[in-house]
């Protein structure tokens, strides 16, 4: 038990597993800036052509039911596909936001790295046979020809 709660606590201490954890964290919080951002803009905004609150749209299956004494027996089965498009809108904002994030933090990355340069050729070709041979070779060992000097 000792050694499932050591290799337990390595686990959850190790860096990345926090920086998850974090960014878990993060990620709610924002989500609730998109949900607002469509609940509260655009869904009124489409709601605007549909003359009604876009997030609200739905389809009664079954109605209520209710009793003599007027209390509710069963609650109303609804098909609410304006909430299902309003769900559909915050993940495609949420998924292109992230998108740009990535996109501006890959930039940010690149902005301090230098260009590696190509690495020096280790082999050239013989003029002779055309074999590939190192490029320190001053005779090739296929057509045992002397190679000549680079100036």
């Amino acid at each position: 038990m000792k050694k499932f709660m050591k290799e337990f606590k390595e686990f959850a201490m190790r860096g990345n597993v926090v920086d998850m954890a974090v960014g878990v964290i993060i990620g709610a919080a924002f989500k609730a800036i998109v949900d607002s951002l469509v609940n509260d803009l655009i869904s009124p905004l489409l709601g605007c052509f549909l003359n009604t609150d876009f997030s609200e749209l739905a389809i009664t299956i079954a109605p209520a039911q209710l009793a003599e004494d007027g209390t509710v027996l069963t609650e109303a089965v609804m098909f609410r596909w304006g909430a299902f498009i309003t769900a559909i809108i915050n993940f495609v904002i949420m998924a292109f936001v992230i998108f740009l994030l990535v996109k501006a933090l890959n930039k940010l990355a690149s902005l301090g790295k230098k260009e590696e340069e190509p690495a020096a050729p280790t082999t050239k070709k013989c003029p002779f046979c055309c074999s590939e041979i190192a490029i320190e070779a001053t005779k090739c060992p296929h057509c045992t020809s002397d190679q000549p000097t680079e100036e």
